[in-house]
């Protein structure tokens, strides 16, 4: 056994168990337990002990389940891929019956469901075992993860810096090794933004590719898609082997895959044509170090033989950031009022924060015919978005426009929540419309965000690869779009990229401390 170390305050404390754990991803802790080498209660304790040490400094895990998962761990446990593994859920649409799920607003903090989502039921069929729920934005409305009710979730490399978010939970804990992967989901970006912001592998897959039941048909017109953050490119594989397919009822589903994901990596993906991309198609400026990240892909990406191009599809950003914020609020107003029937209570302005009820009252605002046509429009674009792919194999973009920013850097400003909340407070809700104060906001957002909700839009497979770290030592993810249904090639071509330029040793300082 190692001698106990000291931290940074001088203090002693003992080294962690298993030290193995934070440098193993999932597949290979289940691999241990199923050679009898660890149990799975070995594991759990080991996880319980780095949430513990490492939560406090990062505030990614909300509410724990430990006592639960002890007793999970000690009885027999499906022989799913992934037996004994710890896992963490994102406090978002994922029910787990009789523990709370808050949206991370207080409206729902008192509420408990009474059933399992299907999306879970399919987690703890895989084998893993919940320790617990990851923070999230209020509603996972923005690409931060500072809600009001548990406050801000901080990046492990660099704690004054988001996470991102509405995953920014999930991606903080899997980084910091408190668990090899957790549960997240995806509506804009929402799990390529914080596997950009945190150094992991991130995947979007194609609309209608995993469960949203039973209480859900779909999520934000089929935007939204759940799946998981991962530190390898084959966990994100095998767990979405264990998830993907169709649940009762649900409107449509993905066309079934060729053979099971998980055998795609390793597999050679061939002679790819490439097109690559800096341009926003939501937003204006890039950061020269998303930039760079993009054009050493590029590099790379010739290196391993593929053909690489300048090439981008062509898209109105000013009129699909319109038409996406229509539907946003739209979907924000109806959210309100779902989760009052679901919870028995009625929704008060102060029961959520006041973007949250702002976008609700905007959303009450906007007429039947208005709605339609922003969803028309951005059908229509996803129609010549999906001609472009006629063309080329994938398309490589950064993750984001920017390297992960200070926490609070994207909230709306003191001034601009002041004129919302006199606003709903005096129903002036046609001001708001005409001074454009939602609009001012969301330009922030997507200025942070000008290439991950486009593919939301087109329902396409989309994934963050961690493939760049600027001169701070932030991770600078390189975003790779392929055709629908696809994520075949993805995951070959990720795997590829995994064995040129390896990135799993990489550790943030948070963790690297606690392991010298």
């Amino acid at each position: 056994m190692r001698p106990p170390t000291t931290n940074a305050q001088g203090s002693r404390r003992r080294p962690m168990r298993f030290p193995e754990y934070d440098q193993l991803d999932a597949l290979a802790l289940a691999d241990l337990v199923h050679r009898g080498e660890i149990t799975p209660l070995e594991l759990v304790d080991a996880a319980i002990e780095r949430i513990e040490a490492r939560n406090p400094a990062i505030n990614a895990v909300v509410h724990t389940m430990f006592e639960r998962a002890r007793e999970t761990a000690q009885k027999p446990l499906p022989e799913g891929p992934f037996k004994g593994v710890p896992f963490l859920l994102k406090d978002l649409m994922s029910l787990y019956a009789g523990e709370p799920l808050t949206y991370g607003s207080r409206f729902l903090k008192d509420w408990r469901p009474t059933i399992d989502s299907e999306l879970v039921k399919r987690y703890r069929a895989a084998g893993v075992i919940v320790l617990g729920k990851t923070n999230t934005p209020e509603l996972g409305l923005v690409p931060y993860t500072e809600p009001e009710l548990f406050g801000p979730t901080r990046n492990p490399w660099d704690t004054s810096r988001t996470p991102g978010g509405s995953s920014g939970g999930s991606g903080a804990a899997v980084a910091a090794r408190m668990v090899p992967m957790a549960g997240g989901g995806d509506g804009g970006g929402s799990i390529r933004i914080p596997a950009s912001c945190c150094g992991l592998f991130g995947l979007k897959p194609t609309r209608g590719r995993t469960p949203l039941g039973p209480l859900i048909g779909e999520s934000w017109e089929g935007f939204n898609i759940e799946h998981v953050l991962t530190r390898s490119v084959r966990d994100s594989a095998a767990m979405l082997d264990a998830i993907a397919g169709p649940d009762v009822g649900a409107p449509y589903f993905a066309p079934p895959p060729e053979r099971p994901f998980l055998e795609e990596v390793g597999r050679d993906p061939g002679r790819l044509r490439i097109a690559i991309t800096t341009t926003p198609f939501m937003g204006h400026d890039v950061h020269e170090d998303c930039k760079r990240a993009v054009a050493e892909t590029a590099r790379l990406l010739e290196d391993l033989g593929h053909i690489v191009e300048e090439a981008a599809p062509q898209v109105d950003g000013e009129a699909l950031s319109v038409a996406f914020l229509t539907m946003l609020t739209g979907q924000v107003a109806a959210d309100i009022q779902d989760l009052a029937e679901l919870s028995g209570r009625t929704p008060r302005r102060e029961d959520f924060e006041i973007a949250t009820w702002t976008l609700g009252l905007l959303g009450r605002a906007v007429n039947a015919e208005e709605y339609v046509r922003a969803v028309r429009y951005m059908q229509s674009t996803a129609r010549r978005v999906g001609a472009f792919f006629e063309q080329y194999d994938i398309l490589v973009t950064p993750t984001l426009a920017q390297p992960p920013v200070p926490i609070g850097s994207l909230q709306p400003t003191a001034l601009e929540k002041q004129l919302m909340n006199i606003a709903s407070r005096l129903r002036l809700v046609g001001l708001l419309k005409k001074v454009g104060m939602v609009e001012q906001v969301a330009a922030k957002t997507f200025d942070f965000i000008p290439y991950t909700p486009l593919f939301n839009i087109t329902g396409q497979p989309a994934m963050s690869v961690p493939l760049y770290w600027n001169a701070e030592n932030l991770p600078i993810g390189v975003q790779f779009v392929g055709r629908f249904a696809d994520e075949a090639t993805l995951f070959r071509l990720a795997s590829q990229l995994e064995q040129a330029r390896p990135w799993q040793h990489k550790m943030p300082p948070l963790v690297a401390s606690q392991t010298e």
